[in-house]
């Protein structure tokens, strides 16, 4: 399944014919090949790819040995992509085509610690009526004696964002191979500057034989 990995620039909006057209742009790439795995040395089949220069003094001699080794620069990340065996030494926005379906993945803006309110859309408790410092607390959280405990899984106050998201089937509406830049219609998870891994889609087909 190809991949490539870049940084969310941000979104705006480009005009395809008489519409207005929402999208997010991505730097993506160049991304050398470091490492290419094979079901005889490794039991499976896929591909190692690096993104974004890091300065030598920075990484450590396991990691250079590994950098060295494949003859690349040593890079901030990397990121496996299975069952894809790209042509050449170096991955590019043009294995993607426009109109293309492919799988964003990113990390959430992080919001530190928050209430069930902004956390989990709680609905808050009465806002008169004696109410007091109750307003956005968010109820009864046990039972009683059985079984005398808060459930695991509760949906309750505490650190919010700064998870993994991936959203699927999102179309390539422009690519723009001078500049690495790749045009994607709708949002990508994660704030301006952050990695994004675009994936060809996984369930391409599903969605479009259910419509």
């Amino acid at each position: 399944m190809k991949g490539l990995l870049g940084t969310k620039i941000g979104m705006t909006q480009i005009w395809k014919g008489d519409r207005a057209v929402p999208v997010t742009v991505v730097l993506a790439g160049p991304c050398p090949v470091v490492q290419r795995k094979t079901a005889a040395s490794d039991g499976y089949e896929a591909v190692q790819i690096g993104y974004a220069p890091k300065s030598e003094k920075r990484v450590n001699k396991p990691a250079a040995g590994h950098f060295k080794k494949a003859g690349v620069a040593p890079v901030r990340f990397l990121r496996e992509f299975r069952d894809f065996s790209p042509e050449g030494d170096t991955v590019n926005v043009d294995i993607f085509s426009e109109g293309e379906k492919i799988d964003a993945t990113g990390t959430s803006k992080g919001k530190g610690f928050q209430g069930v309110m902004k956390r989990w859309n709680f609905k808050g408790g009465p806002a008169s009526h004696g109410a007091k410092k109750w307003h956005r607390r968010p109820g009864s959280i046990g039972q009683r004696k059985t079984p005398g405990r808060v459930y695991k899984g509760k949906r309750m106050a505490g650190h919010m964002g700064m998870d993994r998201i991936t959203v699927q089937n999102l179309e390539v509406v422009e690519i723009r191979a001078g500049e690495n830049l790749i045009l994607v219609k709708g949002a990508i998870p994660g704030a301006n500057g952050g990695l994004v891994v675009l994936r060809q889609a996984a369930k391409a087909g599903a969605a479009k034989g259910g419509k």
